[in-house]
């Protein structure tokens, strides 16, 4: 991360940022709907699949499942607590399985780009090569929704340098690659300034397989780092990611946790469950100008 990119300001010096009718934290939660290729056409820096040689069919039918099976239970929760999701989407899906985007589209969910394919990494990419996915996950999404992509998340967080000079330049609203704030962050770029619209890696189920612990105790981390933020929230408005993988907590034995959290939240009135793009346009429209004086002064 190029730490030249955002400005520092402690938490407890900035001005306070409100959220609609009075709101103590905005709540966006992510899907990650991806696709990994069965035979992947790049293996540059990392291997996509821990298990050589390809086909990795134990890695990939556990992802494929997820777009089989476990995203449709997924919908059902979702659909149960109104949650309108912002997707983190590699945007081969909605080319390869229409019935997602029809499901995705009936739910007026959003989509960010996660990248074409979540086993082509972008580390060592040329800016040409970064730029040509860009351009086609813009062209995917126009060509298959009508509107415009505003949002782009680097697929398996495989960022460059250059990401959000290209992004910005692609005349994309948002990114989500950094991890270091719960508020939106103007990022400078070369072609002026890109909004951070903050995700997380720690309230990510992803971490179910690289950490000792299962589906309740990430369940009761999301009810616990809501407690903390919404607390927080009442002297200063808060972003909580709750970030997803189908074919993690759309498992048959994870999903009653999910439904579980969700619930807790849902409980609070004062919790305003959103979407990145309306996180985005509030706070650009009512908390970016303050906080960029606030800059200025500390400056």
């Amino acid at each position: 991360m190029d730490p030249y990119r955002f400005g520092y300001s402690p938490m407890p010096s900035r001005p306070k940022l409100a959220w609609p009718n009075g709101a103590r934290v905005a709540v966006w939660v992510c899907p990650n709907i991806e696709h990994y290729e069965y035979l992947p056409a790049e293996v540059r820096i990392r291997n996509p699949w821990p298990r050589m040689p390809h086909p990795d069919v134990l890695g990939y039918g556990g992802r494929d499942y997820g777009n089989r099976v476990g995203l449709w239970r997924m919908f059902e929760v979702l659909d149960k607590h109104a949650i309108r999701c912002t997707v983190s989407l590699s945007m081969s899906v909605i080319e390869m399985y229409p019935e997602i985007l029809e499901a995705m589209e009936a739910r007026r969910w959003e989509y960010m780009s996660h990248g074409y394919f979540n086993s082509r990494y972008h580390w060592g990419y040329s800016p040409e090569e970064e730029r040509e996915v860009i351009e086609h996950s813009k062209a995917t999404h126009l060509r298959l929704t009508g509107r415009r992509l505003r949002g782009w998340f680097s697929p398996a967080v495989s960022n460059t340098l250059n990401t959000p000079d290209l992004v910005k330049e692609a005349g994309l609203d948002y990114f989500c690659d950094f991890y270091h704030d719960d508020q939106p962050t103007p990022i400078a770029t070369k072609h002026g300034p890109l909004m951070h619209v903050p995700y997380t890696m720690d309230i990510n189920d992803g971490i179910i397989y690289r950490l000792p612990i299962e589906a309740e105790e990430f369940a009761q981390m999301i009810v616990d780092h809501f407690d903390t933020v919404y607390r927080e929230g009442s002297e200063n408005g808060r972003v909580m990611c709750i970030a997803l993988h189908p074919y993690m907590m759309g498992a048959p034995s994870r999903l009653k946790h999910l439904d579980r959290a969700l619930a807790y939240i849902r409980k609070h009135k004062d919790a305003w469950i959103c979407t990145a793009e309306e996180i985005l346009d509030w706070y650009t429209e009512n908390g970016l100008k303050a906080y960029q004086q606030h800059l200025g002064k500390e400056a």
